[in-house]
């Protein structure tokens, strides 16, 4: 009898064919630097070119770097599943002295300290999208920095960019596909990280997973990786937290929890709908109370002409800013409740517990909102921004109330 594919179907790319190419486009681009790098987010792709890297080395496939440093990317607003898993794999990469380093951003630029202490609105799609460079973007590219600076030679940052993840990623993928050399099918090579310009020259980056389809990772990280043969790894639980298996692309991507800029939270949903983890249900309150955080009673508003420094008229007159005391008291209450309940009910189910807020970050949104901060250009004599006022337009002109 035959025994079955790791990628089995018609319209999959089988297993032998799907490593063989991970295997020559890290060996094309791998042995041309001293020093690698995996950018880890603890999702589903990155989490598979981890291991099947790990992999690689370990059977003696791939030749090691003379460094291999894993950045894990803390945002401090994973889903549960994710961290808990993403927690079991740096302790196996530890006892294998793997170096891991935990990247998160500072302390006030936080999500939830960002939003409750300092009064900046959560973000959305239209003129606020500010989390992902801030959390996520920008830590990873200073410990990169602080890394290379480090090391002698270059460094060859690992991702797990595959296409189909992301339309507008695909036609970037499709435009520079031949860039610096790379053909395709060999993962996607560019010599530059572009956000780390003060480095230029010694980095370079490497999707070796391009070519994987999302059932390829789901069979990856649910039967093979968790396999002694294949690394032991703690992957199993981050493909069950997708739906796993068959689910479709477009239902296999996940952000942060409660997501204000997804329009369902598809991820969440389908976790909270399986028995072991459905305690976390109240965390689907989460994006209903960003949304009210918007609101304009929650705000402030600027009253009248707002002049820039260079003493134009500003562009949007009466612009709604940010978050009142109030609202801040209220977003911190409802989250540390939730947080509470879930908490909770996993001592009473034996579950893992959760933070979504630490004591520190509670205690430091407790300090900025004590200390009266507002963001730059905000001093909270504004008026609440539900308050009725004469309407100013871009051009300067007023149209008083109607009374």
């Amino acid at each position: 009898m035959i025994q079955p594919t790791l990628f089995e179907g018609a319209k999959r790319l089988v297993y032998d064919d799907a490593m063989e190419m991970t295997l020559q486009s890290m060996q094309a681009y791998g042995s041309s630097h001293d020093h690698w790098g995996i950018a880890w987010s603890g999702g589903k792709d990155s989490s598979a070119t981890l291991t099947v890297i790990l992999h690689l080395i370990d059977v003696g496939k791939l030749s090691p770097p003379k460094s291999l440093s894993v950045f894990y990317a803390d945002t401090r607003m994973e889903l549960p599943p994710l961290a808990i898993a993403a927690e079991r794999i740096m302790k196996q990469m530890a006892q294998r002295g793997i170096n891991c380093e935990v990247v998160r951003a500072p302390l006030d630029k936080r999500f939830l300290v960002y939003i409750l202490g300092r009064g900046v609105p959560p973000p959305n799609n239209n003129t606020l999208r500010w989390c992902t460079r801030q959390i996520k973007i920008d830590p990873m590219t200073e410990a990169l920095e602080r890394r290379i600076n480090e090391l002698d030679g270059n460094i060859l940052m690992i991702t797990g960019v595959r296409q189909g993840e992301s339309a507008i990623r695909d036609q970037r993928i499709v435009m520079s596909c031949g860039k610096d050399g790379a053909e395709c099918g060999q993962g996607w090579y560019q010599q530059v990280l572009p956000q780390a310009k003060g480095i230029r020259g010694r980095i370079a980056t490497l999707a070796p997973l391009l070519h994987w389809r999302v059932c390829n990772v789901w069979d990856w990280l649910k039967f093979y990786a968790p396999l002694s043969e294949y690394g032991g790894w703690d992957t199993r639980s981050i493909a069950d937290a997708y739906g796993g298996d068959e689910a479709e692309e477009k239902n296999a991507r996940t952000g942060c929890a409660g997501c204000p800029l997804a329009s369902k939270d598809m991820a969440l949903m389908t976790i909270v709908a399986m028995p072991e983890w459905a305690y976390l249900a109240p965390l689907l309150r989460l994006k209903p109370l960003y949304r009210e955080l918007r609101l304009p009673q929650n705000r402030l508003r600027k009253p009248g002409v707002e002049r820039l420094r260079s003493g134009a008229v500003a562009a949007n007159p009466q612009r709604m800013g940010p978050l009142t005391f109030d609202a801040r008291r209220m977003g911190l209450e409802r989250i540390l409740a939730i947080q509470s309940q879930i908490n909770t009910d996993a001592d009473r189910l034996c579950r893992p517990r959760i933070d979504i807020l630490n004591d520190e970050e509670e205690l430091r949104i407790g300090q900025l909102i004590a200390d009266q901060t507002w963001p730059q250009g905000w001093d909270g004599d504004e008026p609440v921004a539900d308050t009725p006022m004469p309407s100013i337009f871009a051009d300067g002109s007023i149209q008083l109330l109607l009374v």
